[in-house]
């Protein structure tokens, strides 16, 4: 009778370990200034449904930017090193267009006069998740930017959003 209730007992807890939520994949990024002044940050969460990418901004000028994911996870004022749109499909750019869009399109920004915005956006197109073709964590990384203009959803490559006044590498 003991060994039986020993046997249950240790069932129970599997059952009880295995139905336990899992800690969500998580990473960040610090947004800088091409002058290099702290421009908030984003957070980044794995769900089921894609990454949902929490940003918080501070001092940037107000306005419609446009906000994207990059392919290089690299910073170098003017920002050019962060490469094109992450782009793992090959696809063309823009939200409004047949054949777009990147994985790195995203909605505009709408930042208000005080200059400080937090906002949350799904980007159901990448994932955290190591060694998937649509991952952010690829051989060369990935960075948020943020564009002094904002995205016109159609033009391809980069939506005529202009110079790129924010970034920050995806870790």
């Amino acid at each position: 009778m003991r060994a039986s209730l020993r046997l249950f007992g240790l069932t129970a807890l599997a059952l009880a370990a295995a139905t336990l939520p899992t800690q969500a994949q998580t990473a960040t990024a610090s947004l800088k200034t091409a002058d290099g002044k702290d421009a908030g940050s984003v957070t980044l969460t794995q769900t089921p449904g894609g990454v949902l990418l929490s940003l918080a901004v501070k001092g940037l000028p107000a306005g419609e930017h446009a906000f994207h994911i990059h392919a290089v996870g690299k910073c170098e004022a003017p920002f050019t090193s962060a490469g094109g749109h992450f782009n793992s499909a090959s696809k063309k750019h823009g939200m409004m267009v047949m054949e777009g869009a990147h994985a790195g399109d995203m909605p505009n920004l709408h930042i208000p006069a005080s200059g400080e915005l937090a906002v949350e956006v799904m980007n159901t197109a990448v994932t955290l998740e190591k060694d998937k073709p649509n991952s952010v964590f690829d051989a060369d990384g990935s960075a948020v930017v943020i564009h002094a203009g904002k995205d016109d959803y159609k033009t391809d490559p980069t939506g005529g959003a202009g110079d790129r006044i924010a970034c920050g590498v995806v870790q």
